[in-house]
């Protein structure tokens, strides 16, 4: 299929930790936390492209009801688990409640930030409070509990209440890291400062933050996934899609009131000066040769990455001290030459895993990622998950291969095009997935150019958090009988989100006005069914390891229905009901001799009973016995892998009680990767079913016809 400019987004792709990448200017002191003529504009049109545009699939009435809808959501961004707000806030706050639609019509903004600022002033009491606490002792014997799960729970009815949660809240902080050894003295340096970081962090929100929030309140009231992008927001969206940026070539982080480098790309021009390396800090930032340095110490991360950014061949200098110096350690100043960055970790990896006696080629693919603007150029070498994952099936291929897993395990989509796109790699030519529009209108995307990248067994796995156009791909594999899909039941999102850039309205440069993300579309399998709060049921299914009750699209009180409509029409490749049974049967004798596999539903059982405690002990013996049990449970494990000669599990999984920034960027760092290099039964239990169908349908001519009936159809598990 030849590539259609579409600026659909099947899913809203977690934003990655902000790359270096291009110039902006930060100011030196915060502006006041109040609504500009800017953001004035985007919510004009947000309020026109929500309520009176026609390609909105769910146009809603801004009206007293939506509103109402609004105020709950905005709330709840800000204080989701009620530790901050009290009952007297929220009733004050009650005269707002239908007024939002009137005050977004009259261009007036002016709410939001008179909430935000009751919101800053109640986090600066119970930060100050928690601070005040670490100077008491706390008793451990008591035995009580902390109940850490309030989004259900009323509002504190008082500051006695508030006193008290955050008590308990404290203190289980206090018993995490005495079970970890620390010293009380320790134990206060690290939790004030924790604290205190926190208070820096919400201080550091601008006008665009608390605007964003509010505007995605106003989306998020008409469906789960319409949403307002802010500038800022908007940039590093794009980025993230198009897997490459131009910059100095590392990954940032806060840590303590400094902005560090996280770790260093290979080959960047961060690298190449051989002056700057992972842990060092940023201190100041100056542009091109001469530019003044700006101290930046205690800026907010956004604020630093838009000064380091700036276009392919410009300068930049950063004043770096090494993270292994103190606060009074030497300085330098490094010049570094920005150029283009591929983004390499997000991009689409292989591997090779033997078993059954068979060689099975791994695809990971963590997002359908398109660079658009390249796209629209009509740019040959346009960067896409479709051109990456053809690439490696092309090396999967001269690597002898007997099949292909496609895992999309937390892939939560991306572009819309690519999941069309890729499907195509596997199939001939025909309908992908059917298109509704807002106006009932549906169009069937397809694959119309002959021929296929891989023609061998498939299978895709999946699980809870893929979404979106990873549901259109696994849909479609499953609907042709092309592949079989392995898990669990997919994320259950069925719609699609419609770029629309604000500034193509805007008649001045003076300022930038984001994009809306809105939901113009609903898409439907080819069978007629749809994902929409339904998911992919997979042929082989894993045990679920987040109900759908609490995580999915069934968990929205405003997501679309399920619905049908009618079929496309399409041929049918395969029909794997005929070996279904052997697969399943099959996999689970071979799981219940499978060590890892077993741990690993052990362990989503023990997570999932915790998660429905929503509570946990704040008696140091009780904790004490939970910690020796785990610990003994690992140390028992490696044991029975060192025995059976298994990789092991990794490092010690204990509760250290700090939080992942609090640990040194080294660490963290060591981490990571340890956790790559862990063990992944599913992944391996995956290639040993797609092993399994190989085995059979090579086995069994008769079995073979009924799966696939077709000679031709046939020829793709033969080859």
């Amino acid at each position: 299929m030849k590539k259609r400019i579409v600026l659909a987004i099947a899913a809203l792709l977690p934003l990655a930790i902000a790359y270096a990448a291009t110039q902006g200017n930060a100011p030196a002191e915060k502006a006041a936390l109040a609504p500009t003529e800017a953001q004035a504009q985007a919510g004009t049109l947000m309020y026109l492209h929500l309520s009176g545009s026609d390609f909105s699939y769910r146009p809603l009435p801004l009206d007293d009801e939506l509103s109402r809808t609004m105020h709950d959501k905005y709330l709840e961004s800000l204080d989701g688990n009620r530790m901050f707000f009290l009952a007297s806030d929220i009733a004050g706050f009650k005269a707002f409640e239908t007024r939002h639609d009137d005050a977004v019509k009259a261009k007036d903004f002016t709410t939001p930030f008179t909430i935000f600022k009751v919101y800053l002033a109640r986090v600066d009491e119970r930060i100050a409070y928690a601070r005040n606490l670490l100077k008491q002792d706390f008793d451990f014997t008591v035995k009580e509990s902390y109940h850490y799960n309030r989004e259900d729970t009323a509002w504190a009815a008082n500051n006695k209440e508030l006193d008290e949660l955050w008590r308990q809240s404290v203190k289980n902080d206090v018993l995490r890291l005495k079970l970890a050894g620390r010293s009380m003295p320790e134990i206060r340096t690290t939790l004030d400062k924790r604290y205190s970081d926190l208070l820096r962090r919400i201080h550091q929100l601008d006008g665009d933050d608390v605007f964003e929030n509010y505007m995605n309140a106003y989306g998020n009231a008409i469906d789960p996934h319409t949403a307002y992008f802010s500038p800022r927001s908007a940039e590093n969206f794009e980025m993230t899609m198009r897997l490459s940026l131009e910059g100095v070539g590392a990954v940032l982080q806060q840590q303590d009131g400094y902005v560090l480098f996280r770790t260093i790309m290979p080959g960047s021009p961060a690298e190449k000066t051989g002056k700057i390396k992972a842990g060092d800090r940023i201190l100041a930032v100056g542009q091109g040769e001469s530019g003044p340095m700006v101290d930046v110490v205690d800026w907010s991360i956004d604020d630093v990455v838009a000064k380091v950014r700036g276009a392919k061949g410009t300068v930049v200098r950063l004043e770096v001290q090494s993270g292994d110096e103190g606060a009074d350690g030497t300085r330098q100043i490094v010049r570094v030459v920005r150029d283009k960055i591929k983004l390499e970790e997000q991009a689409a990896s292989k591997k090779i895993i033997e078993s059954g006696g068979k060689r099975i080629g791994v695809i990971e693919l963590p997002a359908f990622y398109l660079d658009f603007e390249a796209a629209r150029r009509g740019d040959p070498d346009v960067r896409s998950a479709t051109s990456d994952v053809r690439k490696l099936l092309n090396e999967l291929k001269a690597e002898k291969v007997d099949g292909v897993v496609v895992d999309l395990r937390s892939n939560g989509g991306g572009a819309l095009p690519e999941a069309i796109e890729l499907t195509g790699l596997f199939i001939d030519t025909g309908p992908v997935v059917q298109v509704r529009s807002s106006n009932g209108d549906i169009e069937v995307g397809g694959d119309t150019e002959p021929g296929v990248a891989w023609s061998g067994p498939l299978a895709v796995l999946v699980n809870r958090s893929s979404a979106s156009a990873s549901e259109i791909f696994a849909a479609a594999i499953q609907d042709y009988g092309r592949g079989l899909i392995i898990g669990e039941p997919t994320f259950g999102k069925g719609t699609v989100q419609s770029v629309i850039p604000f500034d193509r309205y805007k008649r001045t440069k003076d300022f930038k006005l984001g994009d809306l993300h809105m939901t113009t579309a609903q898409f439907f399998r080819i069978n007629g069914g749809t994902t929409q709060n339904a998911a992919v049921s997979p042929d082989v299914p894993f045990p679920v390891t987040v109900d759908a009750g609490e995580y999915g699209e069934s968990t929205f009180d405003n997501a679309l229905p399920y619905t049908e409509i009618p079929a496309a029409s399409y041929n049918r490749l395969g029909m794997f009901q005929a070996i279904n049974p052997q697969l399943i049967s099959r996999h689970e004798a071979r799981i219940t001799g499978d060590k890892e596999f077993t741990w690993w539903m052990q362990d989503v059982a023990s997570f999932k009973a915790d998660r429905a405690k929503k509570s946990v002990s704040l008696n140091e013996q009780e904790r004490l016995d939970e910690r020796a049990a785990f610990k003994a449970k690992r140390e028992a494990r490696e044991v029975e892998r060192k025995a059976l000669g298994l990789k092991s599990g990794g490092p010690d999984d204990n509760d250290d009680g700090l939080q992942a920034n609090e640990r040194k960027v080294s660490e963290q760092v060591a981490q990571e990767n340890a956790d790559k290099e862990r063990p992944d039964p599913l992944l391996n239990e995956s290639a040993a079913i797609l092993a399994d169908a190989i085995v059979l349908l090579e086995g069994s001519k008769p079995l073979l016809t009924q799966v696939f009936p077709k000679s031709n159809a046939a020829k793709i598990w033969t080859q």
